[in-house]
């Protein structure tokens, strides 16, 4: 779920990267509108009063088939982005752009592009990725595990310290070090780096439940 001013303007910049609605309901001071591209979702609420933001390390991470396309759609729009470089979660290029309400989005292609094709990164996005801003924050928060609860590809306990907490919309969480959890985020596709934040369900229901009273 992403919180936005404006479901129309954030339903525009996300259709940038192939995402259209298909359903939508409520009125007022409470809207949402469900968007889909392919087997990916993605929920756009909007609330009044909003709820209190916090600082994220990261909002929305889209993996698209050729970035290219995508970066010529943001360049047609007027839309800023910056080249990240070439992650191994993302051998085909990962750009960093914000959306309307200025959330961070990284946008990733999992298909590699040879070397005589890349682009050199630029700006200081070059210097970030998904794991390392997550688990910066993470680490300045506090709160992990001592070690990485992913474990070896054999079975055996990793020991690498726990960085990244992961989620799943089923409820199942656990702790991983940057490379089991940038393993995880790529293999178990509805996987999803769990952040402790306002946008959560906790905050979302006390809000809904002080409206009641």
């Amino acid at each position: 779920m992403c919180y936005v001013r404006d479901i129309e303007a954030s339903s525009a910049f996300y259709s940038l990267f192939g995402y259209t609605q298909v359903r939508a309901g409520g009125d007022g001071d409470s809207r949402w509108s469900y968007l889909q591209c392919g087997e990916n979702t993605l929920l756009l609420a909007y609330v009044q009063p909003p709820l209190i933001p916090v600082e994220l390390p990261l909002l929305i991470y889209l993996y698209v088939e050729d970035l290219a396309v995508v970066n010529a759609g943001l360049d047609a729009a007027a839309v800023d982005y910056e080249l990240i470089g070439y992650p191994d979660h993302a051998p085909g290029g990962e750009v960093r752009t914000k959306d309307p309400d200025g959330n961070v989005v990284l946008i990733g292609q999992r298909v590699a592009v040879t070397t005589e094709n890349r682009v050199v990164p630029t700006g200081a996005a070059a210097r970030s990725s998904l794991i390392r801003q997550a688990a910066e924050a993470i680490s300045r928060r506090g709160g992990a595990p001592a070690n990485c609860q992913i474990g070896l590809p054999d079975g055996g306990a990793c020991p690498e310290p726990a960085e990244l907490k992961l989620a799943d919309p089923w409820g199942e969480t656990v702790w991983g070090c940057s490379a089991h959890a940038d393993e995880a985020l790529l293999t178990a596709r509805s996987a999803f780096i769990a952040t402790e934040d306002a946008y959560g369900l906790g905050p979302w229901l006390r809000h809904r439940q002080r409206r009641g009273q």
